[in-house]
């Protein structure tokens, strides 16, 4: 075949241009839109009882309904194995515009389900006239009481690189194995990163996760670009605080979330902080009243930085004055230890350090376990128990641990992997971790037991 002359070929090329017509992107010249939904997920609404809240995106939208978009979500309880979608909510959509130089926008749909049945499953699917997502389904929970046993996987520190856990959740989740995830901050590494499209692909992985089961969420330090704005967009906690704090119940537990990132940001003022510290203690407060805690005698509480760690690195809870945990410098005000002995918080689950920690029960570095068994340290502690455990997978990979490990650690491991808990009744919880390293083993695990609960104070 004849070769075309090089400097031939060239005046080809601009030809468009000399003859003046105007050249267009390959995207505009084939119009493409992106209207179809993606990135589904769920979270408890205000009443975990009845409510889920369903969330996702789309690129974008008509121009003529960027106001007012359509949100709807078509559902309804399994009959005999099949999907009948006889009930219909609606809610709306947000634009959302990313902070990173390109501006990348999306719209992010929420639509609560109310009145839920418990005991119940409900296949859904959501969008609009526009485009439908997949048929997803999901359990209600079994009871508006405390009396049923719930069981969760928990982690923190999963990216869209690397996420060595995923698998594993993805499998267990489609098995039933869950009623809830908790995701202990740091996603995707980050979700602003190349304009938002690596918080994007996150959320599309997590979706054989989260579109299943509430996902519930606190911040990390890696949502911290344009004042979190990627976290605070995305997800849908109960609360009304953007995702920064919020509580929920359930079964017979008392979950409390919370930003530990409020402490280190300051740059972002110090009302969040300060609004956090008082919510709080209201919320604590609340939960340990009798009644309360006769009905929900377990309280968990979950942020990303651990207050006490035994990592080798510089991180804050390497350091005896973390500020989560004694607050300020100096001043020591708005510190959260006091806050979980006064009001007798069973458990602090932790992430960031990307490896798994258990303690003993500890308070003020004094370790305080249970005295009625020498050999049963869980059993009626007189401190809470620490757990930190952000080691889901990540590009950053694993945080080694010191030479010599404090006296306070109980176990401590760097295999990838995320815990279990399963809440059995009102005396009893069990931990387990799970290791992917060695494909899907425990390689921990131990029982929290409490004849009673309170303040460690009495």
């Amino acid at each position: 075949m004849q070769r075309l002359h090089f400097p031939l070929l060239a005046s080809l090329l601009l030809l468009p241009g000399i003859l003046g017509l105007s050249q267009v992107s390959a995207e505009e010249e084939v119009n493409i839109v992106h209207y179809q939904p993606e990135q589904v997920h769920l979270a408890f609404g205000e009443h975990t009882d009845s409510e889920i809240v369903v969330t996702w995106s789309t690129r974008s939208l008509p121009p003529d309904q960027e106001v007012g978009a359509p949100s709807v979500v078509e559902y309804g309880q399994l009959v005999a194995g099949q999907a009948r979608l006889t009930q219909q909510a609606s809610g709306s959509a947000t634009k959302f515009v990313d902070g990173g130089h390109k501006q990348a926008t999306q719209f992010i749909h929420r639509v609560t389900l109310r009145d839920l049945e418990p005991n119940a499953t409900y296949a859904y699917h959501c969008g609009s006239a526009l485009g439908w997502s997949a048929i997803f389904q999901f359990r209600t929970v079994p009871s508006e009481s405390s009396d049923w046993s719930p069981s969760l996987a928990i982690y923190g520190d999963m990216g869209n690189e690397n996420a060595q856990s995923l698998a594993r959740l993805q499998e267990e989740t489609q098995r039933g194995m869950y009623d809830a995830i908790i995701h202990v901050g740091d996603f995707a590494y980050d979700m602003n990163s190349h304009n938002a499209r690596v918080g994007d692909e996150f959320m599309r992985q997590i979706e054989t996760v989260a579109a299943y089961l509430p996902y519930m969420v606190v911040p990390g330090n890696h949502e911290e670009k344009f004042n979190f704005s990627n976290y605070r967009a995305r997800f849908s906690m109960p609360g009304g605080t953007e995702n920064l704090f919020y509580s929920f119940d359930l079964g017979p537990v008392h979950f409390v979330a919370i930003s530990t990132e409020v402490y280190y940001f300051l740059n972002y003022g110090l009302k969040p902080l300060v609004f956090q510290f008082d919510w709080l203690r209201e919320d604590l407060a609340k939960a340990n009243l009798p009644a309360n805690r006769a009905k929900r005698p377990w309280i968990i509480i979950y942020g990303h930085r651990p207050m006490y760690c035994s990592n080798e690195n510089d991180n804050d809870c390497t350091h005896s004055e973390t500020l989560t945990r004694v607050g300020w410098p100096f001043v020591h005000m708005f510190g959260l230890e006091p806050l979980l002995y006064e009001f007798g918080v069973d458990v602090a689950i932790w992430a960031h350090e990307h490896s798994y920690e258990r303690l003993w029960p500890i308070y003020d570095y004094e370790v305080r376990n249970g005295t009625l068994k020498k050999d049963s340290p869980y059993e009626d502690p007189r401190a809470p128990v620490h757990i930190v455990t952000g080691s889901a997978g990540c590009k950053e990979g694993r945080e080694p641990f010191k030479g010599k490990i404090p006296e306070w650690s109980a176990f401590h491991s760097q295999d990838y992997g995320y815990t279990r808990l399963k809440a059995h009744n009102r005396t009893h919880l069990h931990f387990e971790q799970v290791s992917d390293d060695q494909n899907g083993a425990i390689i921990d695990e131990f029982w929290l037991v409490k004849s009673k609960h309170g303040s460690y104070q009495n």
